[in-house]
């Protein structure tokens, strides 16, 4: 009896030798799998946002003229480029203007980043105020053009002028001369005066004079000695003829 208590004491106690012995050996090998798994860092690149800052400018345009009415004003931002120069022949979207009082083509062109034209002439001795507005950084150069509709083909306006450097309720001010397109003769003949003064034809595609812009000379008008014209010495004008004020607003 003593005997088969012994040998029943001992195989427990071998069993739970062994049960112990097993789990610590589990126990390590989770441990070493543990180890062995390395850890996977996701690392995500940080990309920097670019704030999107509006530019935005008010522009006044204002006629000088006794009696010339101005055609709708063109207004552009684009990059350094010109759209007209002294000595040059004007584009076809120029003559148009020029000519016609039409801008449609001049603020069509690709290069332009901001548009924005009057919605009707500016009477003599009045004023127009419009706003354009840019989020393109590059677009850092002004052209503004309008046509004096009572000649064959002069306009008035400046173009590529750098306004980079305007700060924020900064103003500035040109006093704008006439050009000549060089695209019409100014014979200031009945039926080629686009404006009230003859109420003729405007563009026509032919072009017959010198074809290079140049400052004009002015109307000579009948009343100072040139008879087959339709104008009056009312129509003339001196220079500066109109004045452009921009101030940046934001």
């Amino acid at each position: 009896m003593l005997t088969f208590i012994t040998q029943k004491k001992s195989t427990n106690k071998l069993t739970l030798q062994l049960l112990i012995t097993s789990v610590l050996t589990l126990g390590i090998a989770a441990c070493n799998d543990n180890d062995n798994v390395a850890e996977e860092v996701v690392v995500v690149p940080v990309v920097p946002v670019t704030p999107v800052i509006e530019y935005n400018y008010s522009i006044t345009l204002t006629n000088l003229t006794y009696a010339q009415p101005l055609s709708p004003v063109a207004v552009t931002l684009h990059g350094d480029t010109k759209m007209w120069q002294v000595g040059q022949s004007a584009s076809v979207a120029l003559e148009k203007l020029a000519e016609g009082g039409d801008n449609a083509d001049l603020i069509a062109l690709t290069s332009n980043m901001a548009i924005t034209t009057s919605k009707g002439p500016i009477p003599p001795g009045a004023s127009v105020t419009l706003d354009i507005t840019t989020t393109e950084p590059s677009a850092t150069y002004l052209t503004v053009a309008t046509m004096l509709v009572n000649t064959n083909d002069a306009f008035s306006g400046l173009t590529g002028i750098d306004i980079s450097t305007l700060t924020l309720n900064q103003e500035k001010s040109w006093q704008l001369n006439v050009y000549d397109a060089g695209t019409e003769q100014n014979n200031e003949a009945i039926g080629t005066i686009p404006g009230p003064a003859d109420g003729g034809v405007g563009y026509d595609a032919t072009r017959n004079d010198i074809d290079l812009v140049s400052y004009h000379s002015g109307v000579v008008s009948k009343d100072d000695g040139l008879s087959s014209s339709v104008l009056t010495q009312a129509y003339r004008f001196d220079n500066p003829a109109v004045k452009l004020t921009i101030t940046r607003t934001k």
